[in-house]
Parts: C-alpha cells; sequence; structure tokens
C-alpha cells in the first residue's frame, strides 16, 4: 500500500478546509519529513516507550510540521486542522492498495505460508486502516507485528526476532521471507537475521539500483516475489527427494 498523492497535500487541504492559509505544498512536505524525524528520535515507536498516546504523538509532530513550513496557527485553530488530519489518517482515503497486493497475500496463504504484517506504524494499521483497505486478517495476513504495539521498531533485529515467533513454533530465519522496500530498515536486517530477503523497488529508486549491482536481491512487484517463492518450493522438493 502507499499513500494517494503527496502526504503534504492532505496537510494543506485540511488547513484550507479549516478556512486557514496554508504554506506551500512543498514546504509543508519537508516541514513534516523535518518533524517526524525529529519525533521519531525523540519518541520513537509513536511515543510507546515513553507513555505518549498516539494522538498525541501526532498532534505534536503535525504541529511541528506546520511550524517547520512556517505557520504557527493559534490553540483552536490549529485544534481543528487536526481534527482533520487525524481523522483522515485513520481512514482509507489518503490510502491504495497496489493491484497486485491482494492476489499474492492471498495466493501465499493457499500455499499454507503464515503471512505476517511487520511495520513501523501505530495500532492504527491493524484495527483501522487494513481492514477499511480490504486487507483482513485471516484473509489477506495471518499476524501482525506494529512498532506503536511492540515498543521496538525496524531494523532493531528484536522487532523480526518477534516476527518469527508469532509465525509459529520453532520457526527459523531460514524458514522466513522478509519482503520490504527500505534496504537499511528491511533487506539487511533480514538478512543479518539469517532470513530470506527481498527488496522491493517499484519506483526505480536509486539505492535499489546500486543495492542490485552490489549483489542484493531486487524484485520490482509482488508478482517477481511470488516466482522467488515458487523457485524455493521447487527447491525444497528437490531436496526431499534427493
Amino acid at each position: 500500500m502507499g499513500y494517494k498523492g503527496v502526504l503534504g497535500d492532505y496537510y494543506c487541504m485540511a488547513a484550507k478546509r479549516s478556512g486557514l492559509p496554508c504554506p506551500d505544498y512543498e514546504r509543508m512536505h519537508q516541514g513534516f519529513k523535518v518533524a517526524y524525524k525529529e519525533m521519531d528520535t525523540l519518541y520513537p515507536c509513536f511515543g510507546k516507550l515513553h507513555n505518549i498516546s498516539n494522538q498525541e504523538w501526532w498532534r505534536t509532530c503535525v504541529r511541528k510540521a506546520f511550524c517547520e513550513a512556517g505557520y504557527d496557527y493559534t490553540d483552536k485553530e490549529f485544534d481543528a486542522v487536526f481534527k482533520r488530519i487525524y481523522g483522515i489518517f485513520g481512514s482509507a482515503a489518503p490510502y491504495e492498495v497496489f493491484e497486485d497486493a491482494k492476489p499474492f497475500l492471498r495466493w501465499v496463504r493457499a500455499q499454507g505460508i503464515v503471512v505476517g504484517v511487520l511495520s513501523n506504524a501505530s495500532y492504527r494499521y491493524r484495527d483501522d486502516i487494513l481492514p477499511q483497505l480490504g486487507l483482513r486478517q485471516g484473509e489477506e495476513w495471518d499476524f501482525g507485528v506494529f512498532s506503536g504495539i511492540e515498543g521496538v521498531e525496524k531494523p532493531n533485529p528484536e522487532i523480526f526476532k518477534i516476527a518469527l515467533s508469532r509465525a509459529g513454533d520453532n520457526i527459523l530465519p531460514e524458514q522466513a521471507l522478509h519482503i520490504g522496500d527500505s534496504l537499511r530498515k528491511d533487506f539487511v536486517p533480514a538478512a543479518a537475521l539469517g532470513m530470506h530477503a527481498l527488496l522491493l523497488n517499484r519506483f526505480d529508486s536509486k539505492e535499489a539500483r546500486a543495492a542490485k549491482e552490489n549483489g542484493v536481491l531486487v524484485v520490482t512487484d509482488l508478482h517477481q516475489c511470488q516466482d522467488y517463492i515458487t523457485r524455493l518450493q521447487e527447491e525444497a522438493k528437490t531436496s526431499v527427494l534427493l
């Protein structure tokens, strides 16, 4: 899944619909990046480790984002803007499910493979966003590991170990495949732990192209992931026959 459009657009629209001026979309987008990085550094896992509620964490982050972009609203003004932003990002509205996602997840589960969602995200992904997008536990995925719930986030190897423990009894790293779109947060820690790992490069990033030249297994869509799993299955059958 991914965002529809640019994240900063939603912040600007929320301000406008509240009858307030909004900075340039690009300034808003860059302001958010600065604010999010600061909040994630000071209060990781959406405040879980500091007993900060998810809503309060985002309230502080969003306010910082507007300030970074050059706008510091009054408390009353900001409350109106934040209410809109927090509401929309707890819904399916700003997201889209890539067309290969649901067929792939259902195919994997049909193979008898346990599917987990491992994400640096809050509880709202599990409880609200994924179900509203039609990605339901028990249909497209079996278990979830979310940083805002667990109190640990990628690339920390501990969150991958939690995922292995949720996948079943005595599941070894070499029995698992991790697919992610970040070299640093997904591929490197999963591979270091001994898991099979694929770097998903949907948008032709320079980082992924360079990684591929250095031997990283890179795929451009989930159809290629399916092909990879099929090859692993065939190799396993051959090993048994031998």
